[in-house]
């Protein structure tokens, strides 16, 4: 436990870590990769390079500093951290590291401002938010090894099958290379793949989001192709995955993760959004309440540019035909000509507040959503001006976690 000096210490930096709170995250990360180059294996460098990581660790050192006398107010945060960490691989020694490149970098943001009180009431809480994130990651790390066909750390998978579904999205359909049973997992989780490219200095961990039900004979990861695009560089692994990796490739994968997950123990009505790649989960979690659920009422609505980047149009349509209570909405940005003449939409330009209530049964459901962090955005602000009540909204970020600042405004992947 903190003693209230060190607390009212913790909360009077608050206003200071608004400020300078990225500043100090990148000037931590600088400075621990500097010094421990070995942890390059195992963090995202494009989230680094595009600032996100830097982003999502300053929240959650404002969000801890602030709820400093109640940490367990946090916990969703720490347990959707955790599972990040335990796909990564992240062990309890690594915080040593974390912990000290973080007070040092406070010293020298903040300069003369870091006094040695400030500093040394800093290193107790850490430790204690570090013990918490230890537990924490033991517990997920021995309940993934023990459950029935779980493992520990990355497992040898090999591409059974490699699918086009889209101009710009492939599936990869992964079995296991010891020919164990594989765990099951929860409708909206997602594996981390390792990867060594040749040519790559460092190890390449992703995270993926298992699109297809549980209990299948294999895992299935559907993969957006990230070219290079402005300023934005090409994803180095997704043009590995589809550019190199073939039926037959081995992938290591660790066990399934995550708490963005659908909650089986409702009757209530389930509105699925997605934008872009972001329906990965959504027809995991489609095809579970079509198998699971029948009764259930389920609204899945996909935006898009068009038609050819659309992935697992068919495979979704086929369910509602299957599932009288499963209804469908497509939304592209930009229809194609082939679009049009085959009215393969229901709605062209965005996702707004006017036609979310034409084609959802009222603002009762459960509502899931992912995609790019816009979309979310979007989407949340309408469901917020709907009068949505926050414990129907679940959404996932691809990525380290960031902030939704809703607004009703239109809405596109």
């Amino acid at each position: 436990m903190l003693s209230q000096p060190t607390i009212d210490i913790i909360k009077s930096t608050v206003p200071v870590l608004e400020v300078h709170g990225t500043a100090i995250t990148r000037r931590f990360y600088e400075r621990m990769f500097s010094r421990h180059p070995e942890l390059l294996h195992i963090f995202n460098h494009a989230n680094q390079k595009q600032g996100r990581q830097q982003t999502a660790l300053a929240n959650a050192v404002y969000a801890a500093a602030q709820n400093i006398d109640k940490l367990e107010t946090i916990l969703p945060v720490v347990k959707g951290i955790a599972h990040k960490h335990r796909s990564l691989g992240v062990r309890p020694e690594h915080y040593g590291i974390v912990g000290e490149n973080l007070l040092a970098a406070i010293a020298e943001v903040l300069g003369d401002a870091a006094t040695e009180e400030i500093l040394e009431a800093w290193k107790e809480a850490y430790g204690v938010i570090a013990d918490v994130f230890i537990g924490v990651e033991a517990n997920m790390y021995a309940a993934a090894e023990a459950s029935e066909g779980g493992w520990a750390g990355f497992r040898a998978f090999r591409v059974q099958r490699k699918v086009r579904e889209s101009e710009v999205i492939s599936s990869f359909y992964l079995v296991p290379e010891d020919g164990r049973k594989l765990a099951e997992f929860e409708p909206g989780q997602y594996v981390s793949v390792r990867l060594d490219i040749p040519g790559e200095a460092h190890t390449h961990i992703r995270q993926y989001s298992l699109s297809d039900a549980p209990g299948r004979p294999y895992y299935r990861i559907s993969v957006k192709r990230e070219d290079a695009a402005g300023d934005r560089p090409a994803g180095k692994v997704s043009l590995y995955l589809h550019e190199q990796v073939t039926e037959g490739s081995v992938l290591w994968l660790s066990a399934p993760a995550g708490d963005f997950e659908l909650n089986r123990h409702s009757d209530e009505p389930v509105v699925l959004i997605s934008g872009g790649v972001g329906l990965t989960p959504m027809v995991s979690m489609l095809h579970t309440l079509a198998e699971k659920q029948p009764h259930r009422q389920v609204t899945f609505i996909h935006a898009a540019q068009n038609g050819d980047v659309h992935a697992l149009r068919e495979e979704v349509e086929g369910l509602a035909a299957g599932h009288e209570q499963i209804s469908v909405h497509w939304c592209y940005e930009k229809p194609t000509e082939r679009d049009r003449a085959g009215n393969r939409f229901h709605q062209e330009g965005y996702i707004d507040l006017a036609w979310l209530r034409s084609v959802v049964p009222g603002a009762g459901a459960d509502f899931y959503f992912c995609g790019p962090v816009p979309f979310m955005s979007a989407v949340n602000g309408i469901l917020e001006a709907w009068g949505v009540p926050a414990s129907r909204i679940h959404y996932e970020f691809f990525g380290p976690a960031g902030s939704l600042k809703g607004a009703a405004a239109p809405v596109h992947p």
